[in-house]
């Protein structure tokens, strides 16, 4: 059973109540007391066989009064409600903590501590450049639902994110824990690596709460690591994985622009006659 013990507000003018100065104030004590199986309170030698799972859980809250009101007098009042589970010590669980490396701490665990190499990107930036031997479990997939909402995100997406970065129109992967626990075991090592950092410390997190014990995660991703550092494969390094779209052709555009511009500008500079030509030729608008 449960007892509750608690305090009435309305005590006269500077009165402070504690347990154990209970005894010596005014008050009331209402007492139900619940006692199964005909236990004796008055007898020691009944009470040292009572069994020992009869166990109480006492939940008390005290409240200190000062100065209410003097018309009313303070109630401690003491009752049980309902039978109460038996205390059990509640044993703590130890979980495993995750360890973050450089590239070069991650070349270290691999050739020596035989961690292996979980790439949590997407299918897009995996193909383009990812780590020999490494295992490939996505934290995010493509996302191909056709109801309107992402019909219309996903537009959206593709015209701006996906146009100029090459970014993929993704979703959470709900199957991915379960992907991971169908190639390894809770004691596995494993080195979890993503092309930023981002998405491997989530996948990191997801598979620690799943119960792996040994789990390290590469910070800054794979955009921090210096070429010939990792066995790659793909048409690019390890670091250009993440580049796609317009923005990979940007530098070569603007170098050809700015070159035009320079020699248009140099030209007009040391032959401003032949530029004035070439500037009445073309026709008015």
């Amino acid at each position: 059973m449960t007892v509750r013990l608690a305090l009435v507000h309305g005590a006269p003018g500077g009165w402070k109540l504690s347990v154990l100065a209970a005894a010596k104030k005014r008050m009331e004590i209402i007492l139900t007391k619940i006692v199964g199986q005909n236990r004796s309170s008055e007898s020691e030698e009944m009470h040292k066989n009572m069994p020992n799972r009869l166990e109480f859980e006492i939940m008390a809250g005290l409240s200190f009064c000062a100065a209410l009101s003097h018309r009313r007098k303070p109630w401690l009042v003491l009752e049980t409600a309902g039978p109460c589970k038996s205390l059990r010590s509640r044993g703590s669980v130890i979980r495993a903590e995750i360890k973050f490396v450089n590239a070069d701490e991650a070349k270290e665990l691999i050739a020596t501590e035989g961690y292996a190499v979980l790439d949590v990107r997407d299918k897009s930036q995996f193909e383009r450049a990812h780590i020999k031997s490494c295992h490939h479990v996505p934290i995010y997939v493509e996302n191909t639902d056709n109801d309107i909402g992402t019909i219309i995100n996903r537009t959206l997406h593709n015209n701006f994110s996906g146009l100029f970065y090459g970014l993929s129109f993704t979703k959470p992967n709900d199957e991915f824990v379960q992907s991971v626990k169908s190639q390894f075991s809770p004691d596995s090592k494993l080195l979890i690596v993503c092309q930023e950092g981002l998405r491997s410390a989530s996948a990191a997190n997801k598979l620690e709460q799943a119960g792996f014990e040994n789990i390290s995660c590469m910070t800054s991703g794979l955009r921090s690591v210096k070429p010939g550092t990792f066995d790659s494969v793909g048409s690019t390094e390890l670091q250009d994985a993440g580049k796609a779209g317009l923005v990979t052709v940007q530098g070569k555009i603007s170098a050809v622009l700015g070159t035009v511009l320079v020699c248009a500008y140099l030209f007009i500079q040391f032959f401003p006659d032949q530029a004035e030509k070439i500037l009445q030729m073309v026709p008015a608008s």
